[in-house]
């Protein structure tokens, strides 16, 4: 059975940084484009960041130039460096393949609060 599984979360300042990673089994992401997500409370799942099999990345407006999303083919991986946190960026965090057809089951998700 095919999983992803969302890591990384957790309680955070304004302005600082965490990194969340995103890993699977019973399938390999080397040939997918993945991206992550993020729902706030009351909103719908946004898309935040894209990163293609070559390496291409493609972030929203509201984190560029504070996110980087990367990926690691050998582990299976995929990782999101979150800085400059902001109160805005408070949301449950997903990862999935960014082609709506293709998605994979939604894992849990990992809890991102930022708060002082």
């Amino acid at each position: 059975q095919v999983q992803v599984a969302e890591s990384g979360g957790a309680l955070a300042q304004p302005g600082g940084s965490l990194r969340l990673t995103c890993a699977a089994s019973g399938t390999i992401f080397r040939s997918y484009t993945m991206a992550w997500y993020r729902q706030a409370p009351g909103k719908e799942r946004d898309m935040v960041a894209l990163i293609t099999a070559g390496g291409m990345t493609n972030y929203a407006a509201s984190v560029k130039g504070r996110f980087t999303i990367a990926r690691d083919d050998a582990k299976n991986e995929v990782y999101l460096q979150m800085d400059m946190l902001d109160p805005e960026d408070t949301a449950i965090y997903y990862c999935n393949r960014h082609i709506p057809s293709l998605r994979l089951s939604w894992g849990q998700g990992t809890q991102v609060t930022v708060s002082s």
